[in-house]
């Protein structure tokens, strides 16, 4: 017997469709119906054999399921339960794929009807494309995926969806949702704010005559290559995480200009000291051991 009966899945692009492929592939689930307002995409996502039948309207797509995941903006997630609330069967669990917890959490948690439960989660894995083509059976596969619990969690259903996402291959971890939203603003949204910055200083500069970006190497290809996500998710995750988000773009600003002091002062050996120190701590990111696959987090 499958771990879900039927699968609900809002949002059938990258997230959304790599954990339809993976459960399928696993056969730990019965059906799989998408949903979402691009016909082209959810006719595609049927080809490809990601979902067995697809809805436009939310209400409709996830009558019957056991298991609805929200796969859409932050800023939308809040208001998709509010809409499905009325029609979700007893037992049914929502759990979401959004990289801000703490207002979704917040916002989620009242929304849904007794008897139904609401999980927050948050795995960390993506690329820049986007749509059901992007999509692949091992996108998760040896990565973390944040679940936060509250003290209204039901147990059953929080034990569900770490099931669900150690099928998909995932490295899980329980973590309050405000140490969450600090964690990520720090290892994903000052990264993707930092390479959006730069892409639009070197591509707006106007000492040269002519558009620089062209000469741009493997090194500035791959450092920017986040600020090719999608521009409407990273608004609405600037906008939900705000407080985490500048918090973290004030210690990098601090860090940067610690930097060009450096670099303005002609200080080399302090210059190489701030680079080892860097290469240390990246070398530890790249060199750390296997992760667990269950592990509690305070």
């Amino acid at each position: 017997m499958p771990l879900i009966n039927r699968l609900a899945i809002i949002g059938v692009g990258l997230i959304g469709g790599s954990l339809a492929r993976i459960l399928r592939e696993k056969g730990e689930v019965g059906e799989v119906v998408g949903i979402g307002r691009g016909k082209a995409n959810l006719e595609r996502a049927v080809e490809l054999g990601v979902i067995d039948r697809y809805a436009h309207d939310p209400a409709e797509g996830v009558s019957g399921a056991d298991m609805v995941f929200l796969a859409t903006p932050v800023c939308t997630i809040a208001d998709i339960v509010k809409t499905i609330a009325p029609s979700l069967s007893p037992g049914c669990i929502i759990t979401d794929g959004g990289s801000v917890k703490g207002d979704i959490v917040r916002a989620c948690e009242p929304l849904v009807p007794a008897g139904c439960h609401f999980v927050g989660g948050h795995p960390i894995a993506g690329t820049e494309n986007s749509g059901v083509e992007a999509s692949f059976a091992t996108l998760y596969q040896g990565r973390r995926c944040i679940i936060t619990p509250t003290e209204h969690t039901d147990r059953g259903a929080l034990d569900k969806v770490v099931r669900m996402w150690q099928l998909a291959g995932s490295n899980v971890v329980q973590m309050d949702v405000e140490k969450h939203d600090r964690v990520v603003a720090a290892i994903s949204h000052l990264p993707h704010m930092v390479a959006y910055s730069l892409v639009n200083a070197v591509g707006e500069y106007d000492g040269c005559d002519e558009n620089i970006l062209k000469y741009s190497a493997g090194g500035f290809r791959d450092f920017t290559r986040i600020a090719s996500s999608d521009p409407v998710m990273w608004r609405d995750i600037a906008l939900q995480n705000r407080d985490s988000i500048l918090e973290m773009m004030d210690l990098f600003a601090d860090y940067y200009a610690r930097l060009r002091a450096l670099v303005a002062c002609g200080d080399g050996a302090a210059i190489e000291r701030f680079f080892a120190s860097s290469k240390e701590h990246r070398d530890g990111i790249v060199n750390q051991a296997a992760l667990p696959s269950v592990k509690e987090e305070s």
